[in-house]
């Protein structure tokens, strides 16, 4: 069975890759102090975040008001641009935010970033990362002659998380900064880095890429945002990074399971590990078994529901996009925790899809399930649906995926079925760990028709 793992492995260009593991840092030194373009002069504090994003947008943070204050963005169309070029284009150094989050020097805040084994709560930074990368945007659309801004501004895809440190410690201060660093015509890239404080020094820890959507004042239509000027070619480098992410999200897209079928190479590996789990003394569909070391598929899956109340509301009274990742994160964090048999560390996180909004007051299923595991690491995804509480209907928002290591080496997964009808799987078939082996694995119970037993 080893053969068709490591032929995967092979397949797969993510994992192991430099960059993406815990102890190898980021690429290249230079690309850091991008993000140092511009110091800030006194860094947000993180509990203000939220209500800075409530100043701009002109909402109420009683729940009794939100109509009205929805009502009240109607009158905003007025400002905003039937054109791109009808705005004026803006430097990264505008959008450059830093936020402070003081664990170290104000121990009142550590117990909700805490975890019992005294390190940070990486659940927590997912919901302040959403947080900065809307105000950074925000900051880069910035109309002077309004008040409260006119574009509604929401997460669209979480492009990547990397760690480069294996926990954080929740007695030291933490910086968060990043700027918009790639526009569209309604779309942002943002680029953050968080740091902690160590021997007086800030040391970089974590590097994510957000993406941005602009939405009209009352949510229903896109928008036009401000061009960028990227200046120096420090600056040029990473808008023509976020011109190729985006040609990437593109071509991904188009090789959808749900609108191309498998590729030769894809369909002859997923063949190759379904006869590696066939018992050859009966030679039947019916009959398999796990080859050493292994732990069928089906065996590692959690699931969880939520009411999603008012109090985990955004701006623009939908559900928090930080605090469905959060939501997320923990159950794939308990799926591997389970798995693995000891407490994982997070590597990376790719490719979180916002699909649709999620309504205050809906029922929110959370399921999850390892997908692939080579050594100590686990590879897990998380879907998320809601349920339509008038004809009963479940509908994806969201499908999450997110890279664990485990203190020790863990089983291999395989699935148990060769049948069954693709789900609604917004997976693509890109040849990166994520994408491979989320289809390969994942998706080999569900690909093919059951074949009538022998």
């Amino acid at each position: 069975m080893r053969p068709v793992a490591l032929r995967l492995s092979t397949l797969s260009r993510g994992l192991l890759t430099p960059g993406r593991g815990l102890t190898q840092g980021f690429q290249n030194p230079e690309k850091q102090r991008v993000f140092h373009i511009h110091e800030a002069s006194s860094p947000i504090h993180v509990n203000n975040v939220r209500d800075k994003l409530r100043e701009i947008v002109g909402v109420s943070t009683n729940w009794k008001d939100h109509m009205k204050a929805m009502e009240e963005r109607k009158l905003l169309r007025s400002f905003l641009a039937k054109s791109q070029e009808a705005l004026p284009p803006r430097r990264m150094k505008d959008s450059y935010v830093e936020v402070l989050l003081p664990l170290g020097s104000q121990p009142e805040l550590r117990e909700k970033y805490l975890t019992v084994q005294n390190t940070v709560r990486f659940g927590r930074i997912l919901e302040d990362l959403d947080s900065l990368g809307v105000l950074i945007c925000y900051m880069h659309t910035k109309v002077h002659e309004a008040k409260m801004s006119p574009l509604s501004i929401v997460t669209a895809l979480v492009d990547k998380i990397d760690m480069c440190k294996k926990s954080l410690s929740p007695e030291r201060d933490i910086k968060l900064s990043g700027h918009v660093s790639w526009v569209g015509k309604t779309s942002m890239e943002a680029k953050m880095q968080m740091f902690q404080l160590q021997d007086s020094e800030y040391c970089p820890v974590l590097e994510a890429t957000f993406v941005m959507v602009a939405r009209d004042s009352e949510n229903k239509g896109s928008a036009f945002v401000n061009p960028l000027i990227p200046e120096g070619p420090k600056e040029e480098a990473l808008f023509k990074q976020g011109e190729l992410n985006k040609g990437r999200r593109v071509a991904f897209s188009s090789m959808s399971l749900l609108k191309m079928a498998p590729s030769a190479e894809e369909r002859t590996t997923i063949h190759e590990m379904f006869l590696n789990t066939l018992d050859q003394k009966t030679i039947s569909f019916q009959s398999r078994i796990l080859p050493p070391n292994a732990v069928w598929m089906e065996k590692s899956k959690l699931k969880s529901l939520e009411i999603c109340h008012p109090q985990e509301r955004n701006i623009f009274n939908r559900i928090f996009g930080g605090f469905l990742m959060r939501k997320a994160y923990e159950l794939g964090w308990a799926t591997a925790c389970n798995f693995g048999g000891s407490r994982p560390f997070v590597v990376a996180v790719d490719d979180i899809m916002f699909q649709k909004p999620v309504e205050v007051g809906s029922l929110l299923f959370l399921s999850s399930q390892v997908c692939f595991t080579q050594g100590n690491y686990i590879q897990v995804r998380v879907h998320s649906e809601v349920a339509s509480l008038h004809n009963k209907e479940h509908t994806t928002t969201n499908v999450f995926h997110f890279t664990f290591m485990s203190e020790n080496e863990v089983p291999l997964v395989f699935p148990r079925t060769y049948g069954g009808k693709l789900p609604g799987l917004s997976l693509t078939k890109a040849g990166t760990l994520q994408q491979i082996f989320s289809f390969s694995l994942a998706g080999l119970g569900q690909w093919i028709e059951h074949r009538p037993a022998d």
